[in-house]
């Protein structure tokens, strides 16, 4: 097996979402002046982070099964002078029981519903179940999750899960919020731009490994063929088909 470099060293987030985008989500948040900010699946801690330095009184709890996420999130707070406000856990947010007034789950909606390996729907029930049950009335959660932007192909099929019924579309993610304790406050979608942006900073990845070896190392066929197999899946597979919905809620 090759030993590539993190494939995400290239990105701000692990999910398309550009700096104007998470301004507006971290300013949802921070409209509500929160006390206490939970951020599930917080990968390197990035809007957790953004979210404490524009809301200066709160203390966040950033939480992540992966150790090199978690180490790059307390790294940065230190950097950013956040230490004493942030802190992150490898914890499975699953046995979490109290109250906060802000989440942010994004991409994380697979902890409370099947295994991903068992390749079944995603349960976006189950993780909005789960999540208002952290939130006091009136509590904010910054909800993001993957959609079907258009009717799912069978290129996009393929490239993904195989499922017709892997994802929804964005209406009834929302319909679903409404139905499970939220009011809809703001519904925002990535673009085209900050998927290719996304792709393109995830096949970084592939590319600096390329660069920094011979041409005849024993390893560049493979690495090139694992560059190739994502750029194909994904331009000639999910592209404009796979969406990311940004949910702003407020528990009822």
């Amino acid at each position: 097996m090759v030993d590539l470099p993190p494939l995400y060293d290239d990105l701000t987030f692990l999910s398309p979402l550009s700096d104007e985008r998470a301004a507006s989500l971290v300013g949802f948040i921070a409209d509500a002046h929160p006390d206490t900010v939970l951020d599930i699946g917080c990968d390197w801690g990035e809007l957790l982070l953004r979210s404490l330095a524009a809301v200066p009184e709160a203390r966040g709890l950033g939480v992540d099964l992966e150790s090199q996420h978690l180490e790059d999130a307390r790294r940065r707070a230190v950097e950013r002078g956040l230490a004493d406000w942030a802190s992150f856990d490898a914890r499975d947010a699953r046995t979490f029981t109290g109250s906060f007034d802000a989440v942010v789950c994004i991409g994380a909606s697979q902890i409370w519903g099947p295994q991903v390996d068992e390749e079944q729907p995603l349960d976006y029930t189950a993780a909005l179940v789960a999540l208002r049950q952290l939130l006091p009335a009136g509590g904010r959660l910054v909800y993001g999750e993957a959609v079907w932007s258009v009717p799912p192909t069978a290129a996009a099929m393929s490239a993904l899960g195989g499922r017709p019924d892997e994802y929804l579309a964005v209406d009834s993610v929302v319909a679903l919020a409404r139905q499970h304790g939220f009011s809809v406050a703001n519904v925002e979608v990535a673009t085209q731009g900050e998927w290719d942006a996304f792709e393109a900073g995830f096949r970084a990845g592939f590319e600096h490994w390329i660069h920094a070896h011979p041409a005849d190392h024993e390893d560049q066929q493979e690495v090139h063929r694992q560059l190739q197999d994502q750029r194909d899946r994904y331009m000639n597979g999910y592209r404009g088909v796979l969406g990311m919905a940004y949910l702003s809620l407020i528990a009822d």
